[in-house]
């Protein structure tokens, strides 16, 4: 019987733990819930002016790692900047350059950025500013005679355009 009581006072120690472990938290969430109304009350009190945003005249768009060497690609942009949207895409159309349909790939990309995401007239996007820079440069080796090998270098090219609405 001696032993029936120790295994029923072992029991009920740990519920009594158990209710207090379960009653201290309760006191701590309290504490942070006090603290957020009084920073509510404060942020209800001072409105704050939201800054407006400026009026956004541009759109941009790029592809990177392009594989045309960019003075090739620099050929094809050239008969494009500062024309409109639709005239270069129908100069770009009637080119026979290897640079011509990513050029006008970019192009298309970025009027679809400047009508979709800034609402932007479709009739009045014009090419601001398009310019291709070097990108990466892959090393190859290429097999000559007499068991040599000399180095080829395949560039490729970055290619931005902006566009604005006149």
């Amino acid at each position: 019987m001696a032993e029936e009581k120790k295994t029923a006072t072992k029991k009920a120690a740990p519920k009594a733990k158990k209710e207090v472990v379960e009653e201290a938290p309760k006191a701590v969430e309290e504490a942070p819930k006090a603290k957020k109304a009084t920073k509510k009350a404060e942020k209800k009190e001072a409105p704050k002016a939201e800054p407006v945003k400026p009026a956004v005249t541009e759109a941009r768009a790029t592809a990177y790692d392009v594989r045309v060497t960019p003075r090739k690609a620099r050929l094809v942009i050239d008969l494009v900047r500062g024309k409109n949207v639709n005239e270069a895409l129908g100069i770009l159309a009637n080119l026979n350059k290897a640079a011509s349909p990513i050029v006008a790939k970019v192009i298309k990309s970025a009027a679809a950025n400047a009508i979709n995401n800034f609402g932007m007239d479709e009739e009045s996007l014009y090419v601001a500013t398009i310019y291709a820079n070097d990108g990466l440069r892959m090393k190859r080796f290429l097999p000559r005679a007499k068991g040599s090998a000399s180095g080829l270098v395949k560039r490729t090219s970055h290619i931005t355009v902006v566009v604005k609405s006149r």
